[in-house]
C-alpha cells in the first residue's frame, strides 16, 4: 500500500510539474510583434545640470502583459502613464515584483549606448524564476528595452555627467487574496535621465554605518535577487543611519559580523594582506550578495589587468578592524550602477568612528575603475560591454 501511495505520488508530482513548467515556460513575447503609441504631449528635456536621481521620466513605456490563459500579449510602446489594477493585485499585498536598473549613455560621438545589458537580463530572468513569475526570453526583452530608448532617445542627456535609467519591473496582477503563484503579470519598463546618485556628488565619500543588530539578507533567503521586498525594509536603517550622522549602511550578516554589502551597493576592500600582497577583496556570491553588474565589470577588469590578487571570500568586521588598525587598508568603495564607483571614507560601529585612507591613497585604484568603465560607457574607449541603440 505505502509503495502504491508513492508511486501515485511521483506520478502526480510529474503532472504537477509538466503542467507548472508549460504555463511558465510558454513561448515569450517577441520584439518583432512591437507596437508604438507615440505621445502626442510630449515633455521639455530637463537641464542636465539640474537632474536628481529618479525623479523625471520620460515620454513613454514600454508594457508587456501575461496571463496564465493566454500566455504573453504583443509587447507595446505607449505614452507615459499611470497603471490600472484590480486592488487585490498580489503586487501590492505580498510583493510578488522584481526590477532591474540598466543605464543608457550618449557617448563622446554622438551615439547611444547600453552597459553590458544581458548581464541585467540574466539577472532578471533568475529573479523571475524564483519569485514564479513567467519566464520570458532574455534577448527578446532587450530589443523591446533597446527601442523603448530609441524611441525616446532625446532623453538620453547631452552629458558626460550624466545618463539615461532604465527600470524594467516585473509585477503580480493576480486580482487574488490567496498566497499562490500569479496568473496575471505585467512587465513595464519605465525610462529617465538622472545625475549623481548620492547628493555628496559623483566620488565624494559617503560614511556608514555598521550595526549587527541589523540584517539586510540571509542564508537561504532571497537576497541574491533583485526584488522589491529587499529594499523597503532597509529605508528604516538607512534613516537610523542618519540620525547617527552617516551616510550609507554597512551591512553585516551571522554570529562572526560578515560583511556583506554597503546600502545598496555591493562591496570592495583593496588592501596590502598578511602575506605583503595587494589584494582586492569582495565578499562571495554565497546567496546573500546580489550578483552586480558593476561588481562583476570590476572583478573582469581586475584580473584583466592581472596586478594585484583578486579574491572573493568573506571578511568580517574583526579582520577588518585588526586590517586598518595595522594601517594594511589602502582604500574601501561601493560599486553599483547607479552610483558606478563610491568610496567609503568612514566607519561608524559601535559608538566609535573608524577613518579609512580611501581618499588619502589617491584613491587610484577607486578612480582608475571609475575611469575605465565610464570611458567604456561614454564611449571613449570601444568596448564589447557597451552594444550601441542609436
Amino acid at each position: 500500500m505505502a509503495a502504491l501511495r508513492s508511486a501515485l505520488h511521483r506520478r502526480l508530482a510529474q503532472a504537477l510539474s509538466f503542467n507548472f513548467g508549460s504555463q511558465r515556460f510558454a513561448s515569450s513575447f517577441k520584439a518583432a510583434d512591437l507596437s508604438i503609441e507615440r505621445n502626442s504631449a510630449c515633455k521639455p528635456k530637463p537641464d542636465p545640470s539640474s537632474l536628481v536621481f529618479g525623479k523625471q521620466f520620460s515620454d513613454h513605456m514600454l508594457i508587456v502583459n501575461w496571463s496564465e490563459n493566454d500566455g504573453w500579449e504583443a509587447p507595446q510602446i505607449k505614452p507615459f502613464q499611470n497603471l490600472s489594477m484590480h486592488p487585490a493585485s498580489s503586487v501590492l499585498h505580498y510583493s510578488i515584483e522584481l526590477f532591474e536598473g540598466m543605464k543608457a549613455f550618449r557617448g563622446v560621438d554622438n551615439h547611444i549606448r547600453l552597459f553590458r545589458p544581458m548581464l541585467n537580463m540574466e539577472r532578471m530572468h533568475r529573479s523571475a524564476d524564483r519569485s514564479s513569475l513567467p519566464l520570458f526570453d532574455k534577448e527578446e526583452l532587450l530589443e523591446c528595452i533597446r527601442k523603448l530608448v530609441e524611441v525616446d532617445q532625446e532623453w538620453v542627456p547631452y552629458s558626460l555627467n550624466a545618463s539615461l535609467y532604465i527600470r524594467p519591473t516585473f509585477i503580480s496582477t493576480e486580482p487574488s487574496l490567496g498566497v499562490s503563484r500569479a496568473g496575471k503579470a505585467m512587465i513595464f519598463v519605465i525610462i529617465g535621465p538622472v545625475g549623481p546618485y548620492f547628493a555628496t556628488g559623483s566620488f565624494n565619500p559617503v560614511s556608514l554605518l555598521a550595526d549587527p543588530s541589523f540584517v539586510r539578507a540571509w542564508k537561504g533567503g532571497v537576497g541574491a535577487y533583485k526584488m522589491g521586498g529587499n529594499y523597503g525594509p532597509t529605508i528604516a536603517v538607512q534613516n537610523e543611519a542618519v540620525k547617527r550622522g552617516c551616510q550609507q549602511v554597512l551591512w553585516l550578516y551571522g554570529e562572526h559580523e560578515e560583511i556583506t554589502e554597503v546600502g545598496t551597493m555591493n562591496l570592495f576592500i583593496y588592501w596590502t594582506n598578511e602575506k605583503g600582497e595587494r589584494e582586492l577583496i569582495t565578499p562571495p556570491l554565497d546567496g546573500i550578495i546580489l550578483p552586480g553588474v558593476t561588481r562583476q565589470s570590476l572583478l573582469d577588469l581586475a584580473r584583466a589587468w592581472g596586478e594585484f590578487k583578486v579574491t572573493e571570500r568573506i571578511m568580517n568586521m574583526r579582520e577588518l578592524l585588526s586590517a586598518l588598525d595595522a594601517g594594511k587598508v589602502l582604500e574601501v568603495f561601493g560599486a553599483g550602477t547607479a552610483c558606478v564607483v563610491c568610496p567609503v571614507g568612514s566607519l561608524l560601529y559601535k559608538g566609535e568612528t573608524y577613518q579609512i585612507p580611501t581618499m588619502q591613497n589617491g584613491p587610484d585604484l577607486a578612480k582608475r575603475f571609475y575611469k575605465e568603465l565610464t570611458d567604456i560607457q561614454y564611449g571613449h574607449k570601444p568596448s564589447e560591454w557597451a552594444p550601441l541603440v542609436v
